[in-house]
């Protein structure tokens, strides 16, 4: 009589790993381009990465090449254009269907402390991320021009703003615009004083002028006839500014009784302040 021997159960690792999608590692670099790296899943066909946009852009795809060790790779170069905004990152082998990826190692290290040359005409940000759901996506930005939001000051009752515009250069009838998100009360302008020795250029958002609301800061650096240039923080390897950069609060009199303005970033990381009525 032949005696069976007991079937191991799988180990929990191997079940995790089967359960698990495949990680993509990627490596920014300084102009806005990724390089990704997959495993070769050994399935017949040619392999490619697909980005699917949230806002019903026409998807990317990027063909992936081997890179040794079991490994496929591909490039989104910083030329290439992908409309702001989200994008899910997905492994696509021949016609079968697109497998999500998970984040793996995302090197991010050319986007800290990132300066683009004065004369550079577009801004491209890329940045890897893991969702909430640990799926892999892109945050992307393209803007032309650009004002990046540099040292923020928190005056009494104000805001001093630091600011370096690229892809288009102030005039003398050049000015800040501070206008309120649901286009009721009147925008506000502000002076801009130009530091010649860093090319930044500065002004200040006084919080009595303004009623309570929410305003958006934005720059008009050919007066009313040019292009309106929202102020944004891109320039960096952090996807959503608004939970890392808090600022306090500072109050301030104006005609309508004492306010508190707070400047903040928004989902998209553009530079916004917001001025509420105290007692």
């Amino acid at each position: 009589m032949m005696t069976l021997a007991p079937q191991q159960p799988a180990r929990r690792d191997d079940r995790e790993d089967r359960a698990m999608p495949p990680r993509a590692d990627c490596v920014a670099d300084f102009a806005g381009g990724l390089t990704f790296e997959v495993p070769d899943l050994g399935e017949p066909g040619p392999a490619h990465l697909v980005l699917v946009s949230r806002d019903g852009d026409p998807e990317v795809r990027l063909p992936l090449t081997p890179a040794g060790d079991g490994r496929l790779r591909a490039a989104l170069p910083g030329g290439v254009a992908l409309p702001e905004g989200y994008w899910d990152v997905h492994l696509q082998v021949a016609d079968g269907e697109p497998l999500r990826l998970s984040p793996g190692v995302n090197d991010l290290r050319s986007l800290v402390d990132r300066a683009p040359v004065p004369t550079a005409d577009r801004i491209v940000v890329r940045i890897p991320y893991g969702t909430k759901h640990g799926n892999l996506t892109l945050r992307c930005w393209e803007r032309s021009p650009h004002a990046e939001a540099g040292a923020l000051h928190i005056g009494e009752g104000r805001l001093e703003v630091t600011a370096r515009l690229y892809g288009a250069e102030p005039t003398p009838d050049a000015y800040a615009e501070i206008a309120d998100q649901n286009g009721v009360a009147p925008a506000v302008r502000a002076d801009l004083t130009a530091d010649d020795d860093r090319g930044d250029i500065r002004f200040t958002v006084a919080y009595g002028e303004l009623p309570p609301g929410h305003w958006d800061l934005w720059l008009r650096p050919r007066g009313e006839s040019g292009p309106r240039v929202r102020i944004g923080r891109l320039l960096d390897d952090v996807v959503d500014k608004h939970p890392v950069f808090v600022y306090p609060r500072s109050r301030a009199e104006s005609g309508r009784g004492a306010v508190e303005g707070e400047p903040y970033y928004t989902a998209h990381n553009d530079l916004s302040v917001t001025v509420v009525a105290v007692s």
